[in-house]
């Protein structure tokens, strides 16, 4: 019986990194870059010394991985994985952008992506220190790259020791590097809430009032539509479509009281798809305001009239009213009811948004201290 010939290996392309190799008993030998001529002369090495000599694996060839090509393949990897439920690219591929294309590429990117190392991480978290970015928001990009590295040894591109490589390095501890930190956020007093809706849209001052009274992120006050709302008991129910952990499975449920149920309700008068809060309305509600408050035609020469200097308040962001609602709770119904109402799956997140009431430290001081 005649003996089988042996299998010629096919010459594959590696989408992520547009690489091109050949799989030899489940070993991957990378060629080069797919459709180059260096990649079929590479191949046509492989296949022959294959042939010569079945039981030997053919030495890869000189192709190296760079850190630029790792990133490439890991931005197209990325583009696809991150996105939120309605298929729109997630708000954090900016971060990952900025990771990896700028300091990234731009300091490493003709090295070899298996000579990347620890110090490589380090000097690159430098630059971001020299650029004036906070510790906290260093800690957050930085591990955009580990991860970058991680999924390339998953997918056989580099060693899996490069990765681990990598996991060596900490992240920034408080006052043990040049990196400043940013001052925690601080819940915002009603009074000021109060004297800046004087000066907000109509629309802008409903949302704010919203965010207030349910203690929702900004952005789920932005997105919220008619659908996502459930009128069918005294309390409502609004399920956002995209939340924060939504990539993990976890549902979000905002209660909607009287109070906030009055602010929205003349919103939910539309269409179901549409979303409540708009721009657009906004900006035409304000219009028509300022129309009804005028008392003469504009004209030509009032049209660049300077307009009087608005009163100066001080500064505060949407983000603070979900501090404030969760101090709030807290101080009436206690931590537990604090970590429910803003959704947060472990109490320890709750901690950083709802300020320990130190009337309660001050009582017991006073009674025993």
């Amino acid at each position: 019986m005649p003996a089988k010939t042996a299998r010629v290996p096919k010459h594959c392309l590696h989408k992520p990194s547009g690489r091109a190799y050949v799989r030899i008993r489940g070993k991957v030998v990378y060629v080069g870059q797919y459709g180059t001529a260096d990649s079929r002369q590479e191949y046509g090495r492989v296949v022959a010394e294959l042939a010569a000599n079945p039981a030997i694996t053919p030495t890869v060839g000189t192709s190296v991985l760079t850190v630029v090509e790792l990133a490439d393949a890991y931005w197209t990897f990325a583009q696809a994985y991150y996105r939120r439920r309605d298929g729109t690219p997630s708000g954090w591929l900016r971060h990952i952008h900025l990771v990896l294309k700028t300091h990234l590429s731009g300091l490493y990117g003709r090295t070899p992506a298996t000579e990347f190392g620890p110090k490589a991480f380090k000097a690159i978290r430098q630059t971001l220190i020299t650029a004036g970015h906070s510790r906290q928001y260093i800690n957050k990009l930085m591990p955009v790259i580990t991860r970058a590295f991680k999924w390339a040894a998953s997918e056989e591109l580099i060693p899996g020791s490069v990765y681990h490589a990598l996991r060596t390095v900490k992240g920034l501890r408080r006052g043990r590097s040049a990196a400043h930190d940013t001052d925690p956020v601080k819940p915002v007093e009603d009074e000021l809430v109060e004297a800046t809706l004087h000066y907000l849209p109509a629309v802008v001052a409903e949302m704010v009032r919203f965010q207030r009274l349910t203690g929702c992120r900004p952005g789920e006050v932005c997105q919220i539509r008619p659908c996502d709302v459930d009128r069918s008991s005294e309390v409502w129910e609004y399920r956002p479509t995209d939340h924060k952990t939504a990539y993990r499975g976890r549902e979000r449920v905002i209660y909607i009281g009287p109070k906030a149920q009055a602010v929205l309700l003349p919103y939910l008068l539309r269409d179901a798809q549409v979303n409540c809060f708009s721009p657009a309305e906004s900006e035409q509600k304000r219009h028509v305001e300022q129309r009804k408050r005028r008392r003469t035609h504009v004209q030509p020469s009032q049209q660049h009239r300077r307009k009087a200097k608005p009163i100066l308040l001080p500064h505060w962001h949407a983000n603070q009213l979900r501090h404030s609602k969760a101090t709030e709770v807290r101080r009436q119904f206690g931590l537990e009811a604090a970590q429910v109402s803003l959704g947060h799956a472990k109490a320890d997140v709750t901690q950083v948004y709802a300020e320990r009431d130190a009337r309660l430290a001050v009582e017991v001081a006073r009674k025993i201290g």
